[in-house]
Parts: structure tokens; C-alpha cells; sequence
């Protein structure tokens, strides 16, 4: 649009020719906007808001008499509320350049104000003490020409040929080349024990591997060894298994002759053995029997011939009697009794002759019961026959 102004982003729109400005500054301060500005009646500048930088190579004294070149980095800008910018337009706006050699005339001063109270010492190892002091002292006067300070970087403090610095830093020097050298010892050393470590495990792994060579070797040699008379062995196995087998073939013909020879003659000739022995055993026994039948029936023939001696035998008897002189003391039951006992006697003597025919056990023992059984039957009755 014709008369419409907008500034940059790191600009000021100062406007001249109409009313004043804050604090009747000769202009009025526009930012972040646009401003119709009507032509010839107005007059637009610009001010740069941008960060600027100035250098500064000062020489410096320091507390010690000891020059000192300084070499330091400024980084500033003008500020950002209307009255930096109001006191920066009024001094730059028409050379905006000359921001960069103010602030380094500025700075330098400061630098020589403060070396000149610290040692060299202090400002070799206070560095940022340094700077934040310049900072300090040099903000009000940067604050009236409208700039502020954002850093001052010192970059380098060089002594020149006096060689104080290079002096001071000798012991430190010093003690890093020696603990430099130390830890170079160190290092040698470990370099060394790794070294000999190494040599160690070479060796080590040198001899493991000879071991395992040998054994290898070795038994490689025993599978040689071994394939070598895997043959012959084998051979001789198969020689013995053949022996085996021919020996249980061998025995199992001589063990079926044998049952042959069993089957053919020992059972044939067992069976006849067997045979006669039966036979033997019914002869003998067929013989026993005769026998006994032969004894039986004489003993059935020499009983009846002593039963039908039996009367002949009690009429002797009672005529052994007759002669005698006989006194019957009970009557007719004494008489009877008498009688009685010839007739028992006579019994007596035909048992004893069939014992004498039989076995002298038998007779034995027939002739003890007996003579109890004619004792007994003496003795037994209750009448009484004297014979005198």
C-alpha cells in the first residue's frame, strides 16, 4: 500500500517529521509493525537490532609491571525497549558502524583498568573473573549510548618476549612431563607386561598345541595299529566261530549217535532186562504161592490126622488113669471137671504139634501162648480133682 512502512524482524522503524516520540525523543520508535508513514510530510530510518561484534587487541600492564597483550570478542547489540533504541539512533543512526568501534574503544579502556589490579597469575587462570569485571564496570557507559553486552570472550593473553607466562607454566611443565613421563613408564610397563602376558599364552597355547599334536599323533598310531590287525583278528574270530560251530556240530552228531545207540541197543536191552525181571517175579511168586498152598493144604491134612488121633489121644490119657488113685471132692460138677481138662490137655497137644510144624517163631511163640492157655485153664476151674 502506497505510505504503508513494516520494519524487519531485527529492525527499528524511526519516524521523523511529526509528533515526537517517547520522552520527546525527535522520532517516534515503531516495532514488530507496520505504520502508514505519509509521504514527504515524513521521513522512515531504519536501526539495526541485529547482534554486532567488536574485537579489541589491547596492551595491558599488569599489578607486576608485566605488559600483557590482550586480545578479547565483544558480542552486543542495541537494546530492545524504546530507549536504548531512541539513545542508539541518536548517536548511529546516520553511521550504525561505529557501534562496533565505540564498544571496542569502551572495552579496551576497562581491560587496561583491570589488568592493571590483578597479577598475571590471576589472569592467566581467572579468566572468566576478567570478563565478568570488564562486564560490570562497562555496562552503565554501554547502557547510555543504548547497548547492551550479551559476552566478552578473552581469546588470548600473550606476554611477548618477557617469557613470564612461558616461566610461570614451567613447574606445571614440569610436572605434566613428568607425570607424562610416568604414565609413559606406565604405559612401557604395561606395554611390557602385556608383551611377556602374551608371550606366556603364545607359549602356553604353543605346548597345548604340542599336546594335542601328540595325542593326536598318538592316536592316529593306535587307530593305525588297531586297522592294522583289524584283519588278522578278524580272521582269527571268524577262524575260532568256525571251530565253535563245528565243535557244537561235532557234539550234537556224537550226542544224536548216542541217542541212537540208547534207542537201538540200551532200551532194546533194558526192555529185555525188564522183561526177564518180570518174569523172574512171577515165577518166584508163582512158586510162593505154590508153596504156601503146598504148606496150607499139609497143614489142613496134618489137622484133620491129629483130629481124628484126638479120641485115641484122651482114651490113653484117661486110661493113664485108671490105676490112679483119684478122689473127687465136689461130686458130679468135679467129675465134669476133669473130663473137662483131659480134653483140654489133649486140645494142648495137638496145637503144639501143628507150632512144631511150623516156623521156629511161630512155634515160639505159639508154644508161650499156649502153655499160659493150659496153665491157665488148670487153674481156672472151680472144682478141685487131686490125683494121687
Amino acid at each position: 500500500m502506497f505510505g504503508y512502512r513494516v520494519p524487519a524482524p531485527d529492525q527499528a522503524m524511526l519516524i521523523s517529521g511529526g509528533r515526537r516520540g517517547q520522552g520527546g525523543a525527535p522520532f517516534r520508535v515503531v516495532t514488530g509493525h507496520g505504520k502508514f508513514v505519509l509521504p514527504v510530510f515524513r521521513k522512515v530510518r531504519f536501526l539495526t537490532l541485529a547482534m554486532c561484534e567488536a574485537e579489541v587487541a589491547e596492551k595491558c600492564v599488569t599489578r607486576q609491571g608485566i605488559a600483557l597483550t590482550v586480545r578479547a570478542v565483544i558480542a552486543f547489540k542495541v537494546g530492545n525497549d524504546t530507549e536504548s533504541i531512541v539513545n542508539a539512533g541518536q548517536r548511529f543512526l546516520s553511521d550504525q558502524d561505529q557501534m562496533s568501534v565505540l564498544t571496542g574503544r569502551i572495552f579496551a579502556g576497562h581491560l587496561r583498568s583491570i589488568i592493571g589490579s590483578m597479577t598475571v597469575e590471576e589472569i592467566v587462570t581467572e579468566r572468566q573473573k576478567l570478563a565478568t569485571e570488564v562486564l560490570e564496570t562497562s555496562k552503565t557507559e554501554m547502557a547510555k549510548i543504548g547497548l547492551i553486552v550479551d559476552s566478552l570472550q578473552i581469546q588470548s593473553i600473550d606476554d611477548g618476549d618477557t617469557g613470564y607466562i612461558e616461566a610461570m607454566s614451567a613447574p606445571h611443565k614440569a610436572a605434566i612431563q613428568r607425570q607424562a613421563q610416568i604414565a609413559q613408564a606406565k604405559a612401557t610397563q604395561a606395554s611390557v607386561e602385556a608383551q611377556q602376558e602374551a608371550a606366556r599364552n603364545q607359549a602356553e597355547y604353543s605346548r597345548q598345541t604340542a599336546v594335542v599334536q601328540a595325542e593326536y599323533s598318538a592316536e592316529v598310531d593306535r587307530a593305525q595299529a588297531h586297522a592294522a590287525q583289524a584283519g588278522p583278528l578278524a580272521q582269527a574270530h571268524a577262524q575260532r566261530e568256525v571251530l565253535a560251530a563245528q565243535t557244537e556240530l561235532a557234539e550234537r552228531r556224537a550226542q544224536l549217535r548216542q541217542q541212537e545207540l540208547v534207542a537201538e541197543v540200551v532200551k532194546p536191552a533194558e526192555a529185555e532186562a525188564e522183561r526177564i525181571k518180570l518174569l523172574a517175579l512171577a515165577e518166584a511168586e508163582r512158586m510162593k504161592i505154590q508153596a504156601e498152598a503146598a504148606a496150607s493144604y499139609d497143614r489142613v491134612a496134618l489137622d484133620r490126622m491129629l483130629i481124628d488121633q484126638l479120641p485115641q489121644i484122651v482114651k490113653e490119657a484117661s486110661a493113664g488113669l485108671a490105676n490112679a488113685n483119684v478122689n473127687v471132692l465136689n461130686g458130679t460138677d468135679g467129675l465134669g471137671e476133669m473130663a473137662a481138662g483131659l480134653v483140654g490137655q489133649g486140645l494142648t497137644i495137638l496145637d503144639s504139634v501143628r507150632r512144631n510144624l511150623g516156623s521156629p517163631d511161630d512155634r515160639n511163640s505159639k508154644a508161650d501162648k499156649n502153655g499160659a492157655a493150659a496153665s491157665g485153664g488148670t487153674q481156672g476151674h472151680s472144682g478141685r480133682v487131686e490125683i494121687e
